[in-house]
């Protein structure tokens, strides 16, 4: 919030994520659960990495919108009615998720294309006065529309020629952002930082629901309690590993810059390492769903490695949040995640419980010695 000073200024309300914007992202929940069903249905590599792609143009996708959201300031007039037009398309793309790469390539990338066009109109009407904004819709234009396109093409084709599309794709979009730079955003920090939490609030929400769907599927006999119960230990403790002091330090961080970091830690922290953060939640979340099959049983290799490693990946994504913003990695994170990663061989030959028990007392342990180790420091962030 603008703090009033000896001039005088009035105190102006910070922006604060909008109803719409919550109303948009119920269709990108549903994206993450059939991404996630996606997975579960064939758990094989090749299908992981179609997912990891799917996830990947899905996240451009809501970043760009949370953008537009954080520009815009509200959802009144010509910009609630772009959200909700862009919530048609965005229902397509996610009906069409599971023959994305079969036979429902094609729907899904003119929808896509549809979904990325209204977001480039939302800015237009944004710049209709503002010359700097237009030019900086025409640089989005220039990555974006190409980047959908190719989408559309790759609806068209099959196999080789198909990848070959899917990651020219991603890298137009995600290379073009870093290349051309952020001279010229404006960012609206508290905002940013709200709506970028919400999403991992969203992300979370899935692992409870494959939990709970897990769950409802099966007799809830022993193993499926302590599973269920497991999972939420986990899910908990990343929960308390992003909210508890990362979340606030980070938005403190953004707001204290000045503009022209501003906008490029909020590229780099938000735009880009929010998006392993989700991904190893979702990774998690199939692993989850794995292990809630009831009877005794091993992890399939693809489920193991998206167990331990899902989890792993989110906090290294964190250790590389607290570098970006503050310039130092969080050290107890990364010794977590590397013992994360050497119990995956592990776990594909325990018990299923067994293996999810392990990834539950090292998420456990590691919050518990973060809370304890730096009591002071935590302490004042908090209650700053």
């Amino acid at each position: 919030m603008s703090a009033a000073g000896s001039t005088g200024h009035v105190l102006k309300p910070e922006q604060r994520v909008t109803p719409l914007e919550l109303f948009f992202d119920l269709v990108f929940v549903f994206a993450i659960t059939q991404v996630t069903g996606f997975i579960a249905a064939d758990p094989t590599w090749t299908r992981l990495l179609e997912a990891l792609a799917i996830l990947a143009v899905l996240w451009w996708a809501w970043v760009s919108y949370a953008w537009l959201g954080n520009t815009a300031g509200s959802d009144e007039g010509a910009m609630r009615v772009v959200l909700l037009a862009a919530m048609g398309p965005l229902l397509v793309v996610s009906l069409a998720v599971p023959g994305a790469f079969g036979d429902d390539g094609l729907v899904f990338g003119v929808a896509y294309l549809g979904v990325r066009v209204l977001h480039l109109v939302g800015y237009a009407v944004l710049a209709r006065s503002d010359p700097a904004l237009r030019a900086l819709v025409t640089r989005l234009a220039s990555t974006m529309v190409p980047a959908a396109s190719l989408l559309v093409l790759a609806g068209f084709l099959d196999g080789a020629p198909r990848a070959a599309c899917w990651i020219a794709a991603l890298a137009v979009d995600y290379g073009g952002l870093a290349l051309r730079g952020t001279q010229g955003w404006r960012v609206q920090p508290a905002h940013f930082a709200e709506r970028h939490g919400l999403i991992i609030i969203i992300a979370l929400g899935e692992s409870i629901v494959s939990l709970g769907v897990g769950a409802g599927d099966l007799g809830l006999g022993a193993s499926v309690i302590a599973s269920a119960l497991l999972g939420v230990v986990v899910a908990a403790s990343l929960w308390w590993a992003y909210f508890d002091v990362v979340a606030l330090a980070a938005e403190h961080r953004l707001q204290e810059a000045d503009p022209v970091t501003q906008s490029r830690l909020a590229r780099d922290s938000y735009t880009y390492l929010h998006f392993p953060m989700v991904t190893g939640i979702i990774l998690f979340a199939l692993g989850v769903k794995e292990a809630l099959l009831g009877e005794s049983h091993e992890l399939s290799s693809v489920a193991a490695v998206s167990l331990c490693g899902g989890v792993a990946l989110y906090l290294v994504a964190l250790s590389a949040f607290k570098r970006r913003n503050y310039g130092s990695y969080n050290y107890p994170r990364l010794v977590a995640a590397a013992v994360l990663v050497a119990l995956t061989p592990l776990a594909g030959t325990l018990d299923a419980v067994l293996a999810l028990a392990l990834v539950a007392a090292v998420t456990a342990v590691l919050i518990a010695y973060e809370t304890l180790r730096y009591a002071a420091a935590r302490d004042r962030i908090r209650h700053a």
